[in-house]
């Protein structure tokens, strides 16, 4: 089939945070939203027809998990990540967001030791410190290709005491790295040795790039398995982040025994109505829509790559390997982060998510969703290099 993912869509007054939200976070109204992770593409037409389908029944009560719901998680994850797992294995949380709030005040005290490694997503390190835990940072690497994992430094956190959680984020965001399996396992070994759960947020698993593939992290060795709550959801693959989607994959028993038997106590794992049906309509045909949906977005982010190689020489794009964000290194332009920020919202008009607020590392960054229209993407390149012209 043909989707066409050119075609404009009008969100403006829809609800959408990308847009309705401008004035309260940027003080002006008339930029061009590059922020949010969502996409400006339709969501297609099989997740759309099967809510349709249950909105024509005139009752909207309590329901049952729908009997192929699990069976749908499970064919998705062999099939597109070659991860055998099982139906025991899953619960649905309401948001991974959520999730890892619900991880934190159940695996952790206050005043105990959470693990980020940054630039990283900012919830990582912003939920914890809410809940009274301290953050301890374990910077990521930059390398001539991107950024690595120092595990000597992760090595020296951890042996210093006191660390409960380490959160990380499979694939990275904001840089998009789709980490290998030896990373992954090093990553898991470092863990168990030291009694530290990982929370893998595999939200974006379903969004590699170029020829890369995501590894899930319960899958690497017998040692993640045991230590990891794995959180994934069809939202960011099918444009469906309003449903809240979100499962959790636990394949240890005794962890999931910990965490299951609490969320169930809490009724945190009772889908609302619409969760179900839109997770399983997507998994069970969303292979073909995918994959199109890719190959557009590579087209976006080699047209980011090619315009700031020609036009846009103060800009480094770091290709991402498994997202539809991309990491604007723009410390070339030699401009102070509040500068850099002014350029993009007062200058171009662009509203992208400023690069600070990923933590340590950040700085001098601009975060870039290309999961638009390649007009509206075109637009957005062009407004930037018109301001950087005037500057």
């Amino acid at each position: 089939m043909h989707y066409d993912f050119d075609k404009p869509v009008e969100r403006r007054g829809s609800g959408a945070v990308k847009f309705d939200a401008l004035g309260p976070h940027y003080g002006r109204e008339d930029l061009l939203p590059m922020w949010v992770a969502d996409m400006d593409f339709e969501t297609p037409d099989f997740v759309v027809e099967a809510l349709r389908r249950r909105l024509g029944h005139p009752i909207f009560g309590y329901t049952v998990e729908p009997e192929g719901y699990r069976p749908s998680i499970v064919a998705w994850q062999r099939r597109r990540h070659g991860w055998e797992i099982r139906p025991e294995w899953l619960a649905y949380i309401p948001g991974i967001v959520k999730g890892i709030g619900l991880v934190v005040d159940r695996f952790t005290r206050p005043g105990d030791r959470i693990v980020v490694q940054p630039p990283i997503y900012h919830p990582f390190h912003l939920l914890p410190r809410a809940n009274d835990r301290e953050v301890v940072w374990n910077p990521l690497r930059e390398t001539a290709e991107g950024y690595e994992m120092d595990f000597e430094g992760l090595e020296r956190l951890l042996s210093a005491g006191g660390c409960r959680l380490l959160l990380l984020a499979n694939p990275h965001n904001p840089a998009g790295i789709a980490w290998d399996a030896a990373t992954l396992r090093r990553l898991a070994a470092l863990c168990a040795a030291h009694g530290v759960v990982v929370v893998s947020d595999e939200i974006h698993a379903d969004m590699a790039l170029f020829g890369h593939r995501h590894t899930p992290f319960a899958s690497v060795s017998d040692e993640a398995a045991r230590l990891s709550i794995t959180f994934a959801a069809p939202s960011k693959s099918f444009n469906i982040a309003g449903i809240v989607s979100s499962y959790a994959i636990v394949p240890d028993e005794a962890l999931r025994r910990r965490f299951f038997g609490w969320l169930a106590a809490n009724e945190f794992d009772s889908p609302a109505l619409f969760a179900p049906i839109a997770t399983e309509a997507a998994y069970r045909h969303g292979d073909a829509w995918l994959d199109a949906m890719l190959r557009y977005v590579e087209g976006n982010v080699r047209l980011v790559e090619e315009f700031c190689c020609e036009r846009l020489p103060g800009i480094r794009p770091v290709r991402p390997q498994a997202s539809f964000l991309v990491w604007l290194d723009c410390r070339p332009l030699g401009l102070a982060h509040g500068r850099l920020v002014s350029l993009f919202v007062d200058g171009a008009r662009l509203a992208l998510n400023d690069g600070a607020m990923f933590g340590p590392g950040g700085e001098g960054f601009m975060r870039l969703n290309v999961g638009t229209q390649r007009a509206r993407l075109e637009e957005a390149l062009r407004r930037l290099e018109r301001a950087l012209e005037r500057m």
